[in-house]
């Protein structure tokens, strides 16, 4: 026995011995440079190509069988125009391995490859000829053992231009370094690349550090102790930068991927906005059947047009499979801060969906809300509702209910939408009081030489909205009301509000709005206020402090223009009003009248004067509005002491107005501190200028005339009521 083993060992060592002396005679005497013509044409005839190569090349066949090649550059098909090259790459296998038909290969390395992939309009590439299959018989295919020693792949860039869509893609400076690669083997990567693209535009430098193990068996691979940096720009993103860390797992034939641990950092600028996300997924398990997660959590920081926002989402306890899954309860937060005000924002709710049914479940919703700022009340503002929210995403439907505090407001809310493209919305909500100036933008008041701003309703052209509205205390504009009822309706641009009613100033208005907002937006307004206090109201609504008195408004307008100047100057229909019990503010006409005798022959113009004004106990008007202009030829103003008609204009496009009204004092002035020498005399009196600064002017020359006419008229009666008396006592003469 110990003979036989001696003689094998002798045996094999003079196999082992002469291959090796075989080897070292084949390197020293064979040269493959003196047949690079040969491979040339080789390639030539078989592949269309030209091949070039301008180096030497270097065979090795002890310790390990490879090969070295300088210089290399291939064509494109059937063309000398370049498609590839390489400036060194270097190959070599162990040799032993060899023996047992297994492949190990010791040294991988590419040094300076360049190559560019085409892909034609009709589909094809510029490598198709390459790709073809050579035919093998299944009695040739033999087992070989993926087992590299190392890779080392530097100085490569690889470019790609699709003909058709115009897409190019570029992979700069690729570097990469391995260490073992085999099955079940881990082996550190280090991987750096620069990725360029015009679609999607794309302008990043990344860089990969991990180790990798994998099984081509069972098709598993896994990512250990990953570092993974991103920087540069991406799509309207700059000054991009993402970080990703962890473990990550998969399995191919199992559809199965996991990570043990995994987070990710992304940070950038679009625009005037910089965001700042963070992703965090530990034990996370997916797989075809079913996943799960421990916990999953994204958050985000944005700094910009609305001020910084962080926003931070969480997702415990998710469990699901294939057609459904549960979330025990869902958190998002969001925080909100800009120059005047801070919003905090949390949402939470139980989740439930179903994948193949696409229904989606927040059956125990909480929202709550808290505002901070100088001009909410008492600077601090918090409110929480409750309630569900159930989408179809087949349907395409999304239903939400909610009720309670919204700010300073308690709120009942039934929300629908249809359609995603184009969404339907239908609501049904009640508000028990709402004060929306402490949300609005304070107003300056300062008058700029800025161009106005055109009206954008470009936002309603595609509202398809049905709903109603009510609330039980308005304060819009500081216009105060109550029991006020919306019911909107809008599609295609064009919005109606009917009924638009409620209480307000001890009225009633009751009316109708609409809007069309196509390229130059319209408006038209149909409104009846009824027992309204006039003055209240004006003063409210506009700071206007001119008239009194209780009653009747009705108004039927339409406008239309790009601006408000615009449509103030098409405004176009018909107003009335008709007061009780007022005045009109800036000028007492009677005690004007009455103290005129040093006036006569002359006109008298004044400002107006808010100590003074003239009483009624009724005014009617009615105008006609044309071009922004309301006509009026029907004033009829009454009182005890005075009567007041006029015809005239007001100029509603340019703030102002020209109006000329005639006072007439009553015949008897006694026990109101006047004289009869001015009872039943007429004055004109002209109200002009803007209504910032109207003036009143009272032609007391008209009034000379007047009182004339007066003494010619008292006259006549005088001689008329002598001659009817003379006249009765010659007739009585005459019967006797």
């Amino acid at each position: 026995m110990n003979k036989i083993v001696k003689y094998g060992l002798i045996g094999a060592g003079s196999i082992v011995g002469v291959a090796v002396a075989g080897a070292v005679y084949i390197a020293a005497t064979f040269d493959p440079n003196d047949y690079k013509e040969e491979i040339i044409s080789a390639v030539k005839e078989s592949r269309q190509r030209t091949l070039h190569l301008d180096g030497d090349i270097k065979l090795t066949f002890f310790p390990s069988l490879g090969a070295n090649l300088g210089k290399v550059s291939l064509s494109e098909h059937k063309s000398d125009q370049q498609f590839a090259a390489i400036e060194t790459a270097r190959v070599s296998l162990a040799l032993m391995p060899l023996l047992s038909k297994q492949v190990v290969v010791s040294e991988v390395l590419v040094s300076g490859l360049t190559a560019t992939l085409v892909r034609h309009r009709d589909g094809t590439t510029n490598i198709d000829d390459l790709l073809g299959k050579d035919e093998q018989h299944e009695d040739d295919k033999q087992a070989v053992k993926f087992d590299i020693a190392r890779v080392t792949v530097e100085k490569t860039s690889l470019s790609y231009r699709d003909e058709g869509t115009g897409a190019q893609y570029a992979l700069k400076e690729l570097n990469l370094k391995t260490g073992r690669i085999a099955n079940g083997v881990p082996g550190k990567i280090a991987l750096s690349v620069g990725v360029q693209a015009n679609q999607p535009k794309l302008d990043i430098t990344t860089q990969l550090a991990t180790t990798l193990t994998f099984d081509l068996d069972k098709q598993s691979y896994q990512l250990a102790d990953m570092d993974l940096q991103v920087s540069g720009s991406a799509l309207d993103i700059s000054n991009l930068k993402l970080k990703a860390s962890g473990d990550a797992s998969a399995n191919l034939a199992a559809q199965e991927y996991g990570a043990n641990k995994f987070r990710l950092n992304a940070t950038g600028v679009k625009g005037k906005d910089a965001f700042d996300a963070t992703l965090d997924a530990p034990a996370l398990s997916m797989t075809r059947d079913k996943f799960s997660g421990e916990k999953l959590a994204f958050n985000a920081k944005l700094d910009g047009a609305m001020g910084n926002l962080v926003a931070a989402l969480a997702i415990p306890g998710l469990e699901g499979n294939a057609e459904s899954f549960n979330v025990a309860k869902l958190t998002l937060d969001l925080d909100v801060k800009q120059t005047a005000q801070a919003f905090k924002v949390k949402l939470t709710s139980p989740l439930s969906g179903n994948f193949k049914t696409k229904q989606f479940d927040l059956s125990k919703l909480t929202l709550a809300v808290n505002a901070t700022g100088d001009r909410l009340p008492n600077k601090s503002v918090s409110s929480e509702m409750k309630g569900r929210m159930q989408a179809d995403l087949l349907k395409e439907s999304v239903q939400l209910d909610l009720s309670g505090g919204l700010l300073q407001s308690q709120v009942a809310a039934k929300i629908g939408v249809s359609g995603f493209a184009n969404p339907a919305i239908k609501f049904d909500v009640d508000v028990d009081q709402l004060d929306a100036d402490l949300y609005l933008p304070e107003k300056t008041g300062k008058k700029t030489s800025e161009p106005e701003q055109a009206l954008d309703l470009s936002a309603l052209r595609s509202l398809n909205l049905d709903g109603s509205l009510r609330i039980g205390q308005l304060k819009v504009a500081n216009i105060r009301s109550s029991k006020v009822r919306l019911d909107v309706k809008a599609r295609n641009g064009q919005v109606n509000v009917s009924p638009l009613s409620a209480n307000l100033y001890q009225g009633s208005m009751n009316g109708s709005l609409s809007v069309n907002a196509q390229a130059t937006p319209a408006i038209a307004i149909n409104q009846k206020l009824t027992g309204i206090n006039v003055a209240a109201l004006t003063k409210d609504a506009a700071d206007f402090d001119t008239l009194e008195g209780r009653g009747n408004v009705a108004m039927n307008l339409t406008m239309q223009g790009g601006t408000v100047s615009a449509m103030k100057k098409a405004m176009d229909g018909n107003m009335s009003l008709n007061l009780s019990d007022g005045a009109i503010k800036g000028i007492n006409i009677a005690k004007k009248l009455r103290d005129a005798q040093g006036m006569l022959g002359k006109a008298q113009t004044q400002s107006a004067n808010q100590n003074e004004k003239t009483d009624f106990s009724e005014l009617k008007a009615s105008f006609s509005v044309n071009n922004g202009v309301a006509h009026n030829e029907d004033l009829s103003l009454k009182s005890p002491l005075l009567r007041l008609t006029g015809n005239g204009d007001i100029n509603i496009g340019n703030d102002s107005m020209n109006y000329l009204a005639k006072a007439t004092l009553a015949k008897t002035l006694e026990g109101q501190g006047g004289r009869d020498s001015v009872g039943g005399i007429t004055v004109p009196v002209r109200v002009s200028g803007p209504f910032s600064d109207l003036k009143y002017t009272l032609d007391f020359g008209a009034m000379v005339s007047e009182v004339a006419k007066q003494k010619v008229d008292a006259k006549k009666e005088e001689i008329k009521t002598k001659v009817q008396d003379k006249l009765k006592d010659s007739l009585k003469g005459l019967f006797r």
